[in-house]
């Protein structure tokens, strides 16, 4: 009997520690173990992005003059610096030259026409009171004055003409700047328009960014604008217009801003940039704690029975590396700071203890 009741006594714990075992095999596992963090209000700078081109604030076709001459000589080349009034080009100016001293001989020649016309007027008109010359042969003499008259004015007109050929043979900068192509070529000919030279006037380059109209109500003249190469290089630019009109197929309308000279900024490229709008108050979150999925941005907050629910949020702009947060969050919420991509809808996690929690001592057991 005493041995039968020791079994008996020796199988009972049995099944309490079988039900303990069941007990602990159903309790839910945490999916992750993942650390918690609180949106911040930070006071950020309000800005408007936008993409567009670099160009030149105003480019000047230097063309030739001359007709039928030789391009003689040329004096620049792409890229080099310029003045107003600069020596670009020259034309082979020998036979202009001739032209010009036969235009000389033949005003000289006008002249002594209009001074021998002139005294044979006067004599005539001494004489028309005695009555030696008719009427008639005084108007001849006076008539003779007046033409001999007009072929010194034509021959002054052929002479400034001349003259003005022969400044045409030099080619100057209309004003200062930057070559920006050469098309003049020595031994060319050139006929009267045929360009020679394009010019970036004064060096001034601007960005043409393209905005959408309902966003031109929050620019004005003179703010400011960071614009962005593609090389990385970042310069800053102030908004000198915005255009009249907007494009009917885009809805998008053209902001011209003034840019510094800087040697990775260049006429023709692509530039991204953001204007300066001024300060907000902004609930920020860590840029890790937000989850894009599906096109949507969402991040995941920790409940107090230890589940996430899945918010979907509306993002801002970006700060180092922290992201605004404009709609679907509240400043008291726990998010997952990181390793939300690996969490779903409901799941549990284990949170961590935080870093403050860490360095307190631990208490000492009773």
């Amino acid at each position: 009997a005493l041995a039968g009741l020791g079994l008996l006594a020796a199988a009972s714990p049995l099944p309490t520690a079988a039900a303990a075992a069941t007990t602990t095999a159903s309790a839910p596992r945490p999916a992750l173990t993942v650390s918690t963090t609180q949106p911040r209000r930070e006071s950020l700078a309000r800005r408007l992005p936008a993409n567009g081109s670099v160009a030149a604030w105003q480019e000047a076709s230097i063309g030739s003059e001359s007709s039928g001459l030789r391009l003689a000589e040329v004096r620049v080349n792409v890229g080099e610096q310029v003045r107003a009034g600069q020596l670009l080009a020259r034309f082979a100016d020998d036979s202009v030259r001739a032209d010009l001293a036969q235009a000389r001989a033949g005003l000289q020649e006008a002249r002594a026409a209009l001074a021998q016309a002139q005294a044979n007027a006067e004599r005539a008109r001494a004489l028309s009171a005695t009555g030696a010359m008719s009427q008639q042969e005084i108007l001849q003499y006076s008539t003779a004055a007046q033409t001999a008259q007009a072929r010194v004015a034509a021959s002054q007109a052929q002479l400034e003409a001349q003259q003005l050929r022969l400044k045409h043979t030099r080619v100057l900068a209309p004003d200062a700047g930057v070559i920006s192509a050469r098309l003049a070529t020595v031994g060319a000919v050139a006929g009267p328009g045929t360009e020679l030279f394009r010019m970036l006037r004064r060096g001034r380059l601007e960005w043409r960014a393209e905005v959408g109209s309902s966003d031109l109500p929050l620019l004005r003249a003179g703010g400011r604008a960071m614009v962005t190469a593609a090389s990385g290089a970042q310069v800053e630019g102030r908004v000198r217009v915005l255009a009249p009109t907007v494009d009917a197929a885009t809805r998008n309308a053209l902001v011209y801003v003034d840019l510094p000279e800087h040697p990775d900024i260049r006429a023709g490229m692509f530039a991204r940039g953001e204007f300066v709008l001024g300060q907000h108050e902004a609930l920020t979150v860590p840029l890790a704690a937000v989850v894009v999925r599906d096109g949507f941005s969402q991040v995941f907050e920790v409940g107090a029975d230890g589940r996430v629910l899945m918010r979907r949020v509306q993002t801002g702009q970006r700060n180092a590396d922290r992201v605004e947060i404009t709609t679907g969050l509240t400043p008291e919420a726990r998010v997952v700071q990181q390793g939300g991509a690996f969490l779903n809808d409901g799941d549990l996690v284990r949170v961590a203890p935080s870093d403050s929690a860490q360095e307190q001592p631990a208490a000492p057991v009773k």
